[in-house]
């Protein structure tokens, strides 16, 4: 008999903690005697009832399972923490809040009894989210997959994974992680299915247009060089800029038509100035990256678990 293994990070999901449950019951209740699951939560610091919600479940349940962290540690924290302590010979990954259908997890167990390793869960649409949040979506995704050399567009949060793939990436050692990113660059045989997202029934969404910024800087920056070949180019411009006055200024003087003042060496000054804050900036924020890693602190500490 196969286990699925279902990682369910969790962050004041009280509401929807037996609903989840309810909703993966009914998923393996048609599935006979061919497999069975383990249902993984991974309290990422909840302030709410939902830590004592999924120690209900367990009691009546025992496939019912739980790593507790001792704070807020984010969602990229919470999803290793759980592929480093499921069993399974496979593991889905999925949010709390049902819109990620559970009954969709056959149907990737489908294509991984067919050899696929990874199987990748792709929204249809991206069901009422705001015209600026789909678009900065794309946007960021166009991005990062140009500046890492993958296609993240075809990458997601909701996916199964091969024992084998929960092994390498259980054994990265980063601090700073950008899950979905990392997932895809392992490699390994892949495919997709595909999933309507479904309404929240409980509770309101996390991401906050400002948290989905900050998201996006922090992937960027921890996946990928492109913000320092940015500082490049702005050195390149900075230096073509100072070529052009050079020359005009030359011209200017043997013509006898050199301006009074210096209106035009301030705005270069100004704008070479700014140039320079931007790229120390941009360094400044790598180093801190550097400076993370090396100080060794752990990605997140458990608290409690519930096995």
């Amino acid at each position: 008999m196969d286990r699925i293994s279902l990682i369910v990070p969790c962050f004041n999901e009280e509401a929807n903690i037996e609903p989840f449950y309810n909703a993966v019951l009914d998923v393996f209740k048609n599935t006979s005697n061919e497999t069975d699951f383990e249902l993984m939560f991974v309290n990422d610091g909840s302030k709410d009832n939902t830590l004592q919600k999924i120690k209900a479940l367990h009691e009546k349940d025992n496939r019912v399972k739980c790593v507790s962290f001792s704070r807020n540690f984010g969602k990229e924290a919470a999803l290793f923490a759980g592929i480093r302590n499921v069993t399974g010979n496979c593991a889905v990954l999925l949010d709390a809040d049902l819109q990620h259908p559970p009954a969709t997890i056959i149907e990737m167990y489908k294509k991984w009894k067919e050899g696929f390793e990874v199987v990748e869960g792709i929204k249809t649409e991206r069901g009422k989210e705001s015209l600026f949040h789909k678009a900065f979506t794309k946007i960021f995704y166009n991005l990062i997959s140009r500046s890492v050399g993958l296609d993240m567009r075809n990458s997601s949060d909701y996916k199964l994974l091969d024992k084998k793939v929960i092994t390498e990436l259980a054994n990265l050692k980063e601090r700073n992680t950008f899950f979905r990113a990392l997932s895809f660059w392992c490699g390994f045989k892949k495919t997709t299915v595909y999933y309507e997202v479904a309404e929240r029934v409980n509770g309101t969404s996390k991401w906050s247009t400002k948290a989905l910024i900050k998201y996006a800087v922090k992937n960027v920056i921890c996946f990928s060089y492109a913000p320092l070949h940015i500082v490049t180019v702005i050195g390149c411009i900075f230096v073509f800029i100072g070529f052009i006055v050079a020359v005009d200024a030359i011209i200017s003087f043997f013509t006898g038509k050199a301006a009074d003042g210096f209106p035009t060496l301030l705005g270069i000054i100004l704008l070479g100035f700014g140039g320079i804050m931007v790229s120390l900036g941009i360094i400044g924020v790598y180093i801190a990256q550097i400076y993370d890693e090396v100080k060794g602190r752990p990605q997140y500490i458990i608290g409690e678990k519930i096995e």
